[in-house]
């Protein structure tokens, strides 16, 4: 694997350590700015708001661009919405601040992905977008803990100019080992990239990811009440049992790197029949200490064994244009996660117990399963297609290739 990688993967640390660490600085910073925690609350809404917009729109703006350029440019922008985070005088100052913090973080691992799968062989693809993701969880073992902790003893500004330092980081190493015969301009331009997005192979891994990870969050979002009143966990101890977390998350990613490039789909599904196990036996596991500890882990593994392949499968499905789709994806995923929190809490809110967002999320894992049922079904048809029909769907044979492949 190029050493390139790390570049990709410090990048990747500073994303998600910015992305999760409000959630532990929401007192801080309801306390400072004089506002109460459900309206600091929106602070996380804004950053994923500006992911699900920025993914795509820099993505498409950037597309003749040098993707070594673009990177450099997407961690520059970070960098920026970190630093005016910092110093930002107010609540509406730092909402804005934080939504383009936002911005670029899907292109940057959707552009990172495409640079990531260019630089090795075709049989290593889905290990080294796992490699790249891997900063992403182990930003939830090391990175969010220690930024939490930071902004609990020097103030949560200091937490965000932490993140500004990995950032500038991150463009060094990008700058030092990024080559540049490997990321040049791509030929299709803007209109090619757009071209992709009409695929419909392209919409239901989309759509898988939605739904896939959309089962996590339902869980995610409200695992905190979860082992305290149901397990019997004292608050203190939830930021060791999230470490944990991040351990099963880092795990599954590298796992489901590896066994990707082996049987994409076969992973895929895997990974997505393991969630609805783990999340259908997820009130049982909450009922002791030891086995809820089990059950997060199990979370972590068994969801993100799914995200190498997806994010490849996306990116196979557009394999002319990669960057939009592979960024859409970033989109996707954090419309799951605010959808997946939105289903979570209704079940909470119908008074279904404390553990209920459990069940609803094993539905949507059988939802995501099912639309990657269907997603095979419709690869199958395209490579039996009469030859008649071959000329019509000729921008679909390296995915045709892939469907025979798994």
């Amino acid at each position: 694997m190029p050493l390139a990688l790390l570049a990709l993967a410090v990048g990747a640390f500073g994303l998600g350590t910015t992305e999760f660490v409000m959630m532990g600085l929401l007192p801080d910073v309801a306390d400072d700015l004089g506002i109460s925690i459900p309206t600091a609350g929106h602070l996380v809404s804004a950053y994923a708001l500006g992911v699900v917009i920025g993914a795509p729109l820099l993505a498409a703006v950037t597309a003749r661009m040098s993707r070594r350029k673009v990177l450099i440019g997407l961690m520059g922008l970070f960098v920026v919405g970190n630093a005016a985070s910092a110093f930002a005088p107010g609540e509406y100052a730092l909402l804005a601040a934080r939504f383009v913090s936002g911005l670029p973080h899907g292109a940057f691992f959707g552009v990172g992905a495409v640079v990531a799968t260019g630089m090795v062989a075709p049989e290593r693809k889905a290990r080294s977008v796992s490699l790249m993701f891997l900063g992403l969880t182990l930003a939830n073992i090391a990175g969010v803990p220690v930024a939490t902790l930071m902004g609990q003893h020097l103030g949560w500004r200091a937490t965000f100019l932490g993140v500004s330092a990995i950032g500038l980081a991150a463009i060094a190493s990008l700058a030092l080992l990024i080559p540049h015969d490997h990321t040049q301009a791509p030929r299709v331009g803007l209109r090619g990239e757009v071209a992709a997005l009409r695929s419909l192979p392209v919409w239901l891994a989309l759509g898988t990811t939605v739904a896939g990870f959309g089962a996590l969050f339902a869980v995610y979002s409200y695992i905190t009440p979860m082992l305290t009143d149901a397990a019997g966990y004292a608050d203190s101890s939830v930021t060791v049992l999230l470490a944990l977390f991040g351990v099963g998350a880092t795990a599954g990613n590298l796992l489901g790197g590896r066994l990707a490039d082996h049987s994409l789909r076969g992973t895929l599904f895997g990974g997505l029949t393991s969630l609805i196990v783990v999340l259908a036996l997820f009130p049982v596991l909450m009922s002791t200490q030891w086995s809820a500890a089990l059950a997060v882990v199990l979370l972590g593994t068994a969801a993100f064994v799914t995200g190498s392949p997806l994010q490849l499968m996306v990116m196979e499905k557009a394999s002319a244009a990669p960057s939009l789709a592979s960024s859409a994806n970033q989109a996707a995923f954090n419309l799951a996660n605010a959808g997946g929190a939105w289903i979570g809490g209704l079940a909470l809110a119908a008074g279904l117990g404390v553990t209920s967002p459990a069940l609803t999320g094993a539905g949507l894992a059988v939802l995501g399963l099912g639309v990657a049922a269907v997603a095979a079904v419709v690869d199958r048809r395209r490579v039996a297609a009469p030859a008649g029909r071959e000329r019509v769907v000729a921008t679909h044979l390296p995915e045709q290739a892939e469907a025979v492949r798994n």
